[in-house]
Protein backbone atom coordinates (compact mmCIF):
# COMPACT_ATOMS: atom_id res chain seq x y z
CA UNK A 1 0.00 0.00 0.00
CA UNK A 2 1.58 3.11 -0.89
CA UNK A 3 1.13 6.50 0.59
CA UNK A 4 1.00 9.41 -2.00
CA UNK A 5 0.54 13.18 -0.80
CA UNK A 6 -2.70 15.56 -1.68
CA UNK A 7 -4.07 17.77 0.75
CA UNK A 8 -7.20 20.17 1.69
CA UNK A 9 -11.00 18.44 1.34
CA UNK A 10 -14.43 19.07 0.03
CA UNK A 11 -17.82 18.02 -0.58
CA UNK A 12 -18.18 18.60 -4.19
CA UNK A 13 -16.66 21.19 -3.26
CA UNK A 14 -13.21 22.09 -0.85
CA UNK A 15 -11.91 22.41 2.05
CA UNK A 16 -9.27 20.13 4.49
CA UNK A 17 -6.39 18.53 3.05
CA UNK A 18 -5.53 14.79 1.85
CA UNK A 19 -2.93 12.12 0.14
CA UNK A 20 -3.88 9.16 -1.46
CA UNK A 21 -3.67 5.23 -0.34
CA UNK A 22 -2.70 3.79 -3.79
CA UNK A 23 -1.88 0.16 -5.25
CA UNK A 24 0.06 1.27 -8.88
CA UNK A 25 -3.64 2.63 -9.50
CA UNK A 26 -5.35 5.32 -7.12
CA UNK A 27 -7.19 3.52 -4.37
CA UNK A 28 -7.45 6.12 -1.57
CA UNK A 29 -7.14 9.50 -0.34
CA UNK A 30 -5.54 11.26 2.23
CA UNK A 31 -6.75 14.25 3.95
CA UNK A 32 -4.96 16.66 6.36
CA UNK A 33 -7.48 18.10 9.25
CA UNK A 34 -7.39 21.39 10.95
CA UNK A 35 -8.33 19.92 14.07
CA UNK A 36 -9.87 16.45 14.16
CA UNK A 37 -7.98 12.90 14.80
CA UNK A 38 -9.25 9.04 15.02
CA UNK A 39 -8.17 5.75 16.41
CA UNK A 40 -6.97 2.41 14.21
CA UNK A 41 -8.77 -0.90 13.82
CA UNK A 42 -9.19 -3.96 11.58
CA UNK A 43 -6.05 -2.72 9.30
CA UNK A 44 -7.31 -4.54 6.18
CA UNK A 45 -3.22 -5.06 5.47
CA UNK A 46 0.24 -3.92 6.63
CA UNK A 47 1.21 0.02 5.37
CA UNK A 48 4.04 0.64 3.13
CA UNK A 49 7.42 0.20 4.76
CA UNK A 50 7.73 4.00 5.99
CA UNK A 51 4.80 3.58 7.89
CA UNK A 52 5.65 0.35 9.62
CA UNK A 53 6.16 1.65 13.05
CA UNK A 54 2.61 2.69 12.90
CA UNK A 55 1.31 -0.76 12.58
CA UNK A 56 1.48 -1.43 16.41
CA UNK A 57 -0.98 0.33 17.30
CA UNK A 58 -3.24 0.10 14.07
CA UNK A 59 -3.61 -3.72 14.36
CA UNK A 60 -6.42 -4.27 16.71
CA UNK A 61 -7.97 -6.75 15.19
CA UNK A 62 -11.45 -7.05 16.22
CA UNK A 63 -11.30 -4.49 19.01
CA UNK A 64 -13.51 -2.08 17.58
CA UNK A 65 -17.47 -2.76 17.58
CA UNK A 66 -20.66 -1.08 17.33
CA UNK A 67 -22.77 0.64 14.18
CA UNK A 68 -22.98 3.70 13.18
CA UNK A 69 -26.40 4.80 14.94
CA UNK A 70 -25.56 4.17 18.09
CA UNK A 71 -21.12 4.79 17.73
CA UNK A 72 -18.30 2.65 17.58
CA UNK A 73 -16.51 1.38 20.43
CA UNK A 74 -13.52 -0.17 21.83
CA UNK A 75 -12.63 -2.14 25.32
CA UNK A 76 -10.05 -0.11 27.59
CA UNK A 77 -9.29 -0.51 31.39
CA UNK A 78 -8.87 2.43 33.87
CA UNK A 79 -6.99 2.52 37.11
CA UNK A 80 -5.25 -0.37 39.25
CA UNK A 81 -6.85 -2.82 39.86
CA UNK A 82 -7.90 -2.91 36.15
CA UNK A 83 -11.20 -1.74 35.59
CA UNK A 84 -12.61 -2.96 31.94
CA UNK A 85 -14.98 -0.68 30.07
CA UNK A 86 -16.24 -0.12 26.47
CA UNK A 87 -15.30 3.47 25.45
CA UNK A 88 -16.79 5.36 22.31
CA UNK A 89 -14.18 6.34 19.97
CA UNK A 90 -14.97 10.17 18.54
CA UNK A 91 -12.22 11.70 16.58
CA UNK A 92 -14.78 15.16 16.31
CA UNK A 93 -13.58 15.89 20.30
CA UNK A 94 -10.69 15.77 22.61
CA UNK A 95 -11.78 14.58 26.20
CA UNK A 96 -10.97 11.17 27.35
CA UNK A 97 -14.40 11.03 29.87
CA UNK A 98 -16.11 8.07 31.65
CA UNK A 99 -19.57 7.48 33.75
CA UNK A 100 -18.42 7.68 37.12
CA UNK A 101 -21.81 7.28 38.51
CA UNK A 102 -25.19 5.16 38.51
CA UNK A 103 -26.95 5.69 34.86
CA UNK A 104 -30.12 4.22 33.89
CA UNK A 105 -28.51 3.39 30.60
CA UNK A 106 -24.94 1.80 31.97
CA UNK A 107 -24.57 -1.54 33.23
CA UNK A 108 -21.10 -0.55 35.00
CA UNK A 109 -18.83 2.63 35.07
CA UNK A 110 -15.87 3.74 36.78
CA UNK A 111 -15.19 3.81 40.28
CA UNK A 112 -12.27 5.80 40.98
CA UNK A 113 -12.55 5.17 44.81
CA UNK A 114 -11.69 1.30 43.96
CA UNK A 115 -8.27 2.52 41.90
CA UNK A 116 -5.43 2.98 43.89
CA UNK A 117 -3.63 4.69 41.26
CA UNK A 118 -6.13 7.94 40.67
CA UNK A 119 -5.15 11.39 41.42
CA UNK A 120 -7.85 13.86 41.81
CA UNK A 121 -7.03 17.48 39.48
CA UNK A 122 -9.84 18.93 41.76
CA UNK A 123 -11.53 20.68 38.87
CA UNK A 124 -14.15 20.04 37.08
CA UNK A 125 -15.16 19.84 33.31
CA UNK A 126 -18.38 20.50 31.22
CA UNK A 127 -18.51 19.46 27.41
CA UNK A 128 -21.32 20.03 25.24
CA UNK A 129 -22.01 18.07 21.78
CA UNK A 130 -24.02 18.00 18.53
CA UNK A 131 -26.59 16.01 20.71
CA UNK A 132 -25.95 15.70 24.73
CA UNK A 133 -23.74 16.94 27.38
CA UNK A 134 -21.63 16.01 29.94
CA UNK A 135 -20.06 17.41 33.46
CA UNK A 136 -17.78 15.53 35.80
CA UNK A 137 -14.26 16.04 37.68
CA UNK A 138 -11.07 15.77 36.38
CA UNK A 139 -8.42 13.41 37.53
CA UNK A 140 -5.51 10.90 36.18
CA UNK A 141 -5.01 7.47 35.87
CA UNK A 142 -3.13 4.86 34.71
CA UNK A 143 -5.11 3.13 31.37
CA UNK A 144 -4.52 0.89 28.65
CA UNK A 145 -6.21 -0.82 25.50
CA UNK A 146 -5.91 -4.48 26.03
CA UNK A 147 -6.28 -5.31 22.31
CA UNK A 148 -4.09 -2.73 21.23
CA UNK A 149 -0.67 -1.42 22.18
CA UNK A 150 1.29 -3.36 25.03
CA UNK A 151 1.43 -0.60 27.19
CA UNK A 152 -0.03 1.34 29.81
CA UNK A 153 -0.44 5.26 30.20
CA UNK A 154 -0.86 8.08 32.92
CA UNK A 155 -3.38 9.88 31.28
CA UNK A 156 -6.61 12.82 31.96
CA UNK A 157 -9.69 11.48 32.75
CA UNK A 158 -13.09 13.27 33.40
CA UNK A 159 -15.40 11.74 35.93
CA UNK A 160 -18.96 11.73 34.65
CA UNK A 161 -21.34 12.86 37.42
CA UNK A 162 -24.05 14.25 35.61
CA UNK A 163 -25.35 14.21 31.83
CA UNK A 164 -28.16 14.67 29.78
CA UNK A 165 -29.03 13.15 25.91
CA UNK A 166 -25.25 12.08 26.31
CA UNK A 167 -25.66 7.76 26.87
CA UNK A 168 -27.47 5.51 24.75
CA UNK A 169 -29.80 3.02 25.77
CA UNK A 170 -28.11 -0.15 24.25
CA UNK A 171 -25.04 1.05 23.05
CA UNK A 172 -23.07 -0.71 25.26
CA UNK A 173 -20.13 1.89 25.73
CA UNK A 174 -19.54 4.02 29.29
CA UNK A 175 -17.45 6.57 28.56
CA UNK A 176 -15.73 8.57 25.31
CA UNK A 177 -12.45 8.98 24.12
CA UNK A 178 -11.74 12.20 21.95
CA UNK A 179 -8.87 11.97 20.26
CA UNK A 180 -9.01 15.07 18.47
CA UNK A 181 -6.04 17.44 19.22
CA UNK A 182 -5.50 19.66 22.14
CA UNK A 183 -6.66 22.97 20.86
CA UNK A 184 -10.58 21.96 21.53
CA UNK A 185 -9.99 20.29 25.11
CA UNK A 186 -11.91 21.16 27.49
CA UNK A 187 -12.44 23.26 29.82
CA UNK A 188 -9.29 24.48 27.59
CA UNK A 189 -5.80 23.53 25.90
CA UNK A 190 -3.73 22.95 28.36
CA UNK A 191 -5.80 19.27 29.16
CA UNK A 192 -3.51 16.88 27.34
CA UNK A 193 -5.42 14.68 25.28
CA UNK A 194 -5.19 10.58 25.58
CA UNK A 195 -3.27 10.07 22.55
CA UNK A 196 -1.01 13.21 22.53
CA UNK A 197 -0.05 10.93 26.12
CA UNK A 198 0.18 7.94 24.31
CA UNK A 199 3.04 9.39 22.24
CA UNK A 200 5.04 11.16 24.86
CA UNK A 201 5.11 8.08 27.26
CA UNK A 202 5.19 5.71 24.62
CA UNK A 203 7.17 4.27 21.44
CA UNK A 204 3.46 4.63 19.87
CA UNK A 205 3.87 6.94 16.62
CA UNK A 206 1.46 9.90 16.17
CA UNK A 207 -1.04 8.02 13.39
CA UNK A 208 -3.27 5.67 13.80
CA UNK A 209 -6.31 3.97 11.60
CA UNK A 210 -10.44 3.32 12.01
CA UNK A 211 -12.05 1.19 9.86
CA UNK A 212 -16.02 1.18 10.73
CA UNK A 213 -17.76 -2.51 9.64
CA UNK A 214 -22.04 -1.71 9.78
CA UNK A 215 -24.32 -3.62 8.76
CA UNK A 216 -24.55 -5.42 5.18
CA UNK A 217 -27.47 -6.04 3.15
CA UNK A 218 -27.46 -8.81 0.34
CA UNK A 219 -28.56 -7.06 -2.62
CA UNK A 220 -29.93 -7.81 -5.87
CA UNK A 221 -30.34 -4.78 -7.94
CA UNK A 222 -30.70 -4.82 -11.97
CA UNK A 223 -30.10 -1.02 -12.60
CA UNK A 224 -27.92 1.57 -10.88
CA UNK A 225 -28.54 5.20 -10.31
CA UNK A 226 -25.78 7.95 -11.04
CA UNK A 227 -23.93 10.05 -9.13
CA UNK A 228 -25.32 13.48 -7.06
CA UNK A 229 -25.10 16.21 -10.01
CA UNK A 230 -24.68 19.27 -9.90
CA UNK A 231 -22.86 22.50 -8.05
CA UNK A 232 -22.36 22.03 -4.20
CA UNK A 233 -20.09 24.34 -2.25
CA UNK A 234 -18.82 23.59 1.05
CA UNK A 235 -17.73 25.45 4.27
CA UNK A 236 -14.41 25.98 4.69
CA UNK A 237 -14.50 23.67 7.89
CA UNK A 238 -14.88 20.28 7.37
CA UNK A 239 -14.27 17.01 9.89
CA UNK A 240 -14.23 13.62 9.25
CA UNK A 241 -15.83 12.16 12.92
CA UNK A 242 -16.16 8.97 13.88
CA UNK A 243 -18.45 10.54 17.10
CA UNK A 244 -21.43 11.55 14.56
CA UNK A 245 -23.87 9.28 13.04
CA UNK A 246 -24.74 11.34 9.78
CA UNK A 247 -22.98 12.87 6.94
CA UNK A 248 -23.80 17.07 8.07
CA UNK A 249 -24.06 19.38 5.39
CA UNK A 250 -24.25 23.46 5.02
CA UNK A 251 -27.70 24.61 4.61
CA UNK A 252 -26.84 24.62 1.12
CA UNK A 253 -25.44 22.46 0.47
CA UNK A 254 -28.24 20.26 2.14
CA UNK A 255 -30.92 21.97 0.72
CA UNK A 256 -29.05 21.06 -2.75
CA UNK A 257 -28.07 17.22 -1.81
CA UNK A 258 -32.27 16.33 -0.62
CA UNK A 259 -33.56 18.41 -4.53
CA UNK A 260 -31.23 15.81 -6.45
CA UNK A 261 -32.01 12.57 -4.34
CA UNK A 262 -35.79 13.71 -4.38
CA UNK A 263 -35.86 13.87 -8.16
CA UNK A 264 -33.69 10.33 -8.87
CA UNK A 265 -35.86 8.81 -6.63
CA UNK A 266 -39.16 10.59 -7.84
CA UNK A 267 -40.96 6.45 -8.40
CA UNK A 268 -41.17 6.70 -4.81
CA UNK A 269 -42.73 9.07 -2.62
CA UNK A 270 -41.52 9.96 0.99
CA UNK A 271 -42.80 12.01 3.71
CA UNK A 272 -41.07 15.14 4.02
CA UNK A 273 -40.69 14.41 7.59
CA UNK A 274 -38.08 11.05 6.22
CA UNK A 275 -35.86 14.12 4.51
CA UNK A 276 -35.46 15.65 7.81
CA UNK A 277 -34.60 12.14 9.92
CA UNK A 278 -38.05 12.50 11.69
CA UNK A 279 -39.54 9.36 9.94
CA UNK A 280 -38.62 6.30 8.52
CA UNK A 281 -39.39 4.54 5.58
CA UNK A 282 -40.40 0.97 4.82
CA UNK A 283 -40.02 -2.02 2.77
CA UNK A 284 -40.39 -5.72 3.15
CA UNK A 285 -37.45 -7.68 3.50
CA UNK A 286 -35.40 -7.85 0.62
CA UNK A 287 -37.50 -5.34 -1.25
CA UNK A 288 -35.80 -2.07 -0.62
CA UNK A 289 -35.20 -0.19 -4.24
CA UNK A 290 -31.58 0.84 -3.84
CA UNK A 291 -31.36 1.63 -7.56
CA UNK A 292 -33.72 4.27 -7.38
CA UNK A 293 -31.16 6.25 -4.97
CA UNK A 294 -27.99 7.98 -6.36
CA UNK A 295 -24.73 7.64 -5.31
CA UNK A 296 -23.28 10.64 -3.68
CA UNK A 297 -19.41 11.70 -4.53
CA UNK A 298 -17.44 13.97 -2.29
CA UNK A 299 -14.52 15.58 -3.83
CA UNK A 300 -11.03 16.66 -1.82
CA UNK A 301 -8.23 18.90 -2.53
CA UNK A 302 -5.08 17.68 -3.02
CA UNK A 303 -1.91 19.29 -1.82
CA UNK A 304 -1.45 21.26 -4.81
CA UNK A 305 -4.55 23.24 -5.31
CA UNK A 306 -4.79 21.80 -8.98
CA UNK A 307 -5.04 18.37 -7.66
CA UNK A 308 -8.81 16.62 -6.44
CA UNK A 309 -9.56 13.31 -5.32
CA UNK A 310 -13.53 12.15 -5.07
CA UNK A 311 -14.76 9.48 -2.88
CA UNK A 312 -18.42 7.72 -3.83
CA UNK A 313 -20.60 6.46 -0.63
CA UNK A 314 -23.72 4.63 -1.64
CA UNK A 315 -26.82 4.72 -0.51
CA UNK A 316 -26.57 1.85 1.67
CA UNK A 317 -24.68 4.68 3.48
CA UNK A 318 -26.56 7.04 3.59
CA UNK A 319 -30.09 4.93 4.23
CA UNK A 320 -29.25 4.24 7.50
CA UNK A 321 -31.05 0.80 8.66
CA UNK A 322 -32.70 1.41 11.83
CA UNK A 323 -34.03 -1.64 13.89
CA UNK A 324 -36.18 -2.77 16.93
CA UNK A 325 -39.36 -1.09 15.42
CA UNK A 326 -42.74 -2.10 15.53
CA UNK A 327 -42.52 -3.27 11.69
CA UNK A 328 -39.93 -5.64 12.76
CA UNK A 329 -40.61 -7.53 9.70
CA UNK A 330 -40.02 -4.68 7.23
CA UNK A 331 -36.28 -3.36 6.64
CA UNK A 332 -36.41 0.54 8.10
CA UNK A 333 -34.25 3.49 7.10
CA UNK A 334 -33.58 6.59 8.30
CA UNK A 335 -32.61 9.39 6.06
CA UNK A 336 -28.76 9.96 7.26
CA UNK A 337 -27.91 13.38 6.00
CA UNK A 338 -28.55 15.86 7.76
CA UNK A 339 -27.80 20.01 8.12
CA UNK A 340 -25.25 21.84 9.81
CA UNK A 341 -24.57 25.11 11.10
CA UNK A 342 -21.00 24.58 11.58
CA UNK A 343 -19.46 23.33 8.22
CA UNK A 344 -19.49 19.92 6.64
CA UNK A 345 -19.05 16.38 9.10
CA UNK A 346 -18.18 13.30 7.35
CA UNK A 347 -19.64 10.83 10.20
CA UNK A 348 -20.03 7.27 10.85
CA UNK A 349 -22.20 6.36 7.78
CA UNK A 350 -19.26 7.93 5.41
CA UNK A 351 -16.65 6.07 7.16
CA UNK A 352 -18.55 2.67 7.18
CA UNK A 353 -17.19 2.24 3.36
CA UNK A 354 -13.71 3.55 3.80
CA UNK A 355 -10.52 2.58 5.70
CA UNK A 356 -9.37 5.93 7.42
CA UNK A 357 -5.98 6.86 8.23
CA UNK A 358 -4.96 9.37 10.71
CA UNK A 359 -1.62 10.85 10.39
CA UNK A 360 -1.88 13.53 13.43
CA UNK A 361 2.27 13.90 12.87
CA UNK A 362 1.63 15.66 9.66
CA UNK A 363 -2.07 16.90 10.20
CA UNK A 364 -3.67 14.78 7.31
CA UNK A 365 -6.12 11.98 6.85
CA UNK A 366 -6.37 9.08 3.97
CA UNK A 367 -9.18 7.13 2.73
CA UNK A 368 -8.95 3.80 0.81
CA UNK A 369 -11.97 1.51 0.37
CA UNK A 370 -12.32 -0.48 3.54
CA UNK A 371 -12.91 -4.59 3.29
CA UNK A 372 -16.68 -4.91 4.68
CA UNK A 373 -18.52 -1.81 2.90
CA UNK A 374 -21.33 -2.80 1.38
CA UNK A 375 -21.74 -3.10 -2.25
CA UNK A 376 -23.47 -5.00 -4.86
CA UNK A 377 -22.22 -6.41 -8.43
CA UNK A 378 -23.53 -3.37 -10.06
CA UNK A 379 -21.49 0.07 -7.61
CA UNK A 380 -19.32 -0.20 -4.57
CA UNK A 381 -17.86 2.91 -2.75
CA UNK A 382 -14.66 4.29 -4.81
CA UNK A 383 -11.84 6.63 -4.41
CA UNK A 384 -10.63 7.96 -7.67
CA UNK A 385 -8.51 10.69 -9.30
CA UNK A 386 -6.34 12.60 -9.83
CA UNK A 387 -8.15 15.45 -11.08
CA UNK A 388 -6.72 18.15 -12.59
CA UNK A 389 -7.87 21.87 -12.90
CA UNK A 390 -6.70 25.17 -13.38
CA UNK A 391 -6.93 26.36 -9.07
CA UNK A 392 -9.25 23.71 -7.06
CA UNK A 393 -9.62 26.26 -4.38
CA UNK A 394 -12.17 28.29 -6.52
CA UNK A 395 -14.53 25.09 -6.00
CA UNK A 396 -14.67 26.16 -1.95
CA UNK A 397 -18.01 27.82 -0.77
CA UNK A 398 -16.60 30.39 1.68
CA UNK A 399 -18.50 32.71 3.23
CA UNK A 400 -17.79 35.94 1.23
CA UNK A 401 -16.12 38.58 2.99
CA UNK A 402 -18.29 41.41 2.12
CA UNK A 403 -20.28 39.75 5.06
CA UNK A 404 -18.18 41.06 7.42
CA UNK A 405 -18.02 44.05 6.66
CA UNK A 406 -21.81 44.62 6.01
CA UNK A 407 -22.22 43.34 9.15
CA UNK A 408 -19.68 45.82 10.73
CA UNK A 409 -21.69 48.67 8.39
CA UNK A 410 -24.94 47.43 10.53
CA UNK A 411 -23.27 47.72 13.55
CA UNK A 412 -21.70 51.21 12.94
CA UNK A 413 -25.34 52.36 11.80
CA UNK A 414 -27.18 50.49 14.97
CA UNK A 415 -24.50 52.46 17.01
CA UNK A 416 -25.11 56.07 15.57
CA UNK A 417 -28.78 55.27 16.03
CA UNK A 418 -28.27 54.69 19.44
CA UNK A 419 -26.46 58.05 19.76
CA UNK A 420 -29.20 59.93 18.43
CA UNK A 421 -31.29 58.71 20.35
CA UNK A 422 -28.88 58.70 23.87
CA UNK A 423 -27.79 62.50 22.66
CA UNK A 424 -31.01 64.30 23.98
CA UNK A 425 -31.12 62.09 26.47
CA UNK A 426 -28.16 63.25 27.97
CA UNK A 427 -29.12 66.94 27.45
CA UNK A 428 -32.06 66.61 29.25
CA UNK A 429 -30.12 64.64 32.04
CA UNK A 430 -27.48 67.57 31.76
CA UNK A 431 -30.40 70.17 31.93
CA UNK A 432 -32.19 68.87 34.95
CA UNK A 433 -28.78 68.65 36.78
CA UNK A 434 -28.04 72.17 36.18
CA UNK A 435 -31.36 73.45 37.25
CA UNK A 436 -31.10 71.45 40.24
CA UNK A 437 -27.69 73.18 41.57
CA UNK A 438 -28.87 76.42 40.26
CA UNK A 439 -31.83 75.71 42.64
CA UNK A 440 -29.79 74.88 45.60
CA UNK A 441 -27.73 77.69 45.01
CA UNK A 442 -30.88 79.76 45.22
CA UNK A 443 -31.57 78.02 48.49
CA UNK A 444 -28.39 78.42 49.78
CA UNK A 445 -28.33 81.86 48.87
CA UNK A 446 -31.54 82.51 50.49
CA UNK A 447 -31.01 80.55 53.56
CA UNK A 448 -27.59 82.73 54.14
CA UNK A 449 -30.03 85.92 54.03
CA UNK A 450 -32.08 84.96 56.55
CA UNK A 451 -29.55 84.35 59.21
CA UNK A 452 -28.25 87.97 58.77
CA UNK A 453 -31.72 89.21 59.54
Amino acid sequence: MKFCPVSRFSLLVCSLSAWLLCNGEPSGIRVPLKNDIGISSRMPRAAETDRRQSINFMEMIDNLRGKSGQGYYVEMTIGTPPQKLNILVDTGSSNFAVGAAAHPFLKRYYRRNLSGTYRDLRKSVYVPYTQGKWEGELGTDIVSIPHGPNVSVRANIAAITESDKFFINGSNWEGILGLAYAEIARPDENLEPFFDSLVKQTQVPNIFSLQLCGAGFTLNETDAASSVGGSMYNYDKSIVDSGTTNLRLPKKVFQAAVKSIKAASSTEKFPDGFWLGEQLVCWQVGTTPWHIFPTISLYLMGEATNQSFQITILPQQYLRPVEDVATSQDDCYKFAISQSTTGTVMGAVIMEGFYVVFDRARKRIGFAVSTCHVHDEFRSATVEGPFFSTNMEDCGYNIPQTDESTLMTIAYVMAAICALFMLPLCLMVFQWRCIRCLRREHDDFADDISLLK
